[in-house]
């Protein structure tokens, strides 16, 4: 990668995290890590790093529009990529002004800084510079029984995070269009691996399958997504600011689509066999279904051809070996969750709100 100094917002966060601890690897690679701490940003996830010399934390939102133009002037980063973003759909229903804020108000502050940052850069320090936002397959709707989304279907959100996310690609693409800025969009399929906020599916059913709690489906579980490990993202991210064209938008999936039901029942299989003491085995008998959370897509899938074809990506890990890396992260990091669950979020079911409401 070109770039010898990275301003990453929401590097504190699950996809964030990961990708900064990845470039902490990296020999003579500063980052510049902004995140807001909200409840899904923790920096024991950073723990590893907390003394490295190339890693500076600066607590603080992407909609601090002074602390931006201080954070770009002072340590002229080469690249920002951008994870910050609320990124639950239950929470988005039930406040969806945060993910307005956030999502699309955040992102207008981040791109006029960037931009007023990179017109004063000389000639060819502008022509490497690259901005690159990081979203998701959801702002395409959902799927039938067949299809997949390329990077040419058009839009059609339906829940207030995904239309949130939607509002800031289009923001991102008219920064190109409109002022040449060196913009990179890339769309990804559902996530899972290490340090995920236990509010989302796998970590949340690995917690309640230790914990003998109930493992919630919604509807009949028949909602199929498409699951990447995320270092198998992160290593996408990496490829996409290294060689992607200014301007393109890239899917990113893991060629592993499953419905929620098989991703819980695969679950309690790996639990039953690294848990054998478990007083709860089977742990498929703890799965209860729920009623539908309100439009609930049901179906997402990623063409990741595009990226395969001109950034000679793939993923490495299968569903299979991913989540067995997974499970046994959290297994063998209790400690973590345990601090990242501080009274902010319990398990409880979120997005009951009601359609028509």
């Amino acid at each position: 990668m070109k770039a010898k100094t990275l301003l990453v917002t929401g590097g504190a966060g699950f996809i964030g995290g990961n990708f900064v601890l990845r470039q902490m690897q990296r020999k003579g690679l500063q980052v510049i890590n902004l995140d807001a701490l909200t409840y899904a940003g923790n920096l024991d996830t950073l723990e590893s790093i907390k003394d490295h010399p190339d890693h500076i934390f600066v607590l603080g939102s992407i909609g601090d529009r002074a602390l931006l133009d201080y954070l770009l002037a002072r340590y002229r980063p080469d690249a920002v990529v951008n994870f910050a973003a609320e990124s639950h759909v239950d929470r988005s229903i039930d406040s969806p002004e945060a993910f307005v804020q956030t999502n699309v108000l955040g992102t207008f502050q981040l791109l006029e800084a960037a931009r007023r940052y990179w017109r004063q850069l000389a000639s060819a320090k502008q022509a490497a510079f690259r901005f690159l936002h990081v979203s998701t397959d959801e702002v395409y709707g959902s799927l039938g029984a067949t299809g997949k989304f390329t990077e040419t279907t058009p839009y059609a959100p339906n829940s207030p995070y995904s239309a949130s996310k939607a509002g800031s690609d289009h923001l991102v693409r008219a920064y190109f269009h409109t002022y040449g800025m060196p913009v990179l969009t890339t769309n990804c399929s559902n996530n899972y691996g290490p340090y995920q906020f236990p509010e989302k599916l796998i970590p949340l059913m690995i917690q309640n399958a230790i914990a003998g709690k109930p493992l919630p489906v919604y509807g009949e579980g028949a909602n199929v997504r498409d699951w990447l490990y995320v270092e198998d993202h992160c290593r996408a991210i990496e490829r996409v600011l290294e060689l992607g064209k200014p301007g393109e938008v890239y899917n990113i999936g893991g060629n592993n689509e499953k419905t929620n039901l098989e991703v819980v029942n695969t679950l309690c299989t790996l639990l039953d066999e690294l848990l054998p003491g478990s007083p709860h085995r089977p742990h498929e008998n703890l799965i209860t279904f729920v009623a539908d959370r309100p439009g609930h897509d049901l179906r997402y899938a990623i063409d990741a051809g595009k990226i395969r074809r001109e950034l000679d990506w793939e993923p490495a890990e299968t569903f299979e070996t991913g989540l067995r890396k997974t499970v046994q992260w959290y297994l063998h990091n209790q400690d973590w969750t345990r601090r990242v669950l501080d009274g902010s979020y319990r398990g409880e079911r979120l997005g009951l709100e009601e359609s028509g409401d």
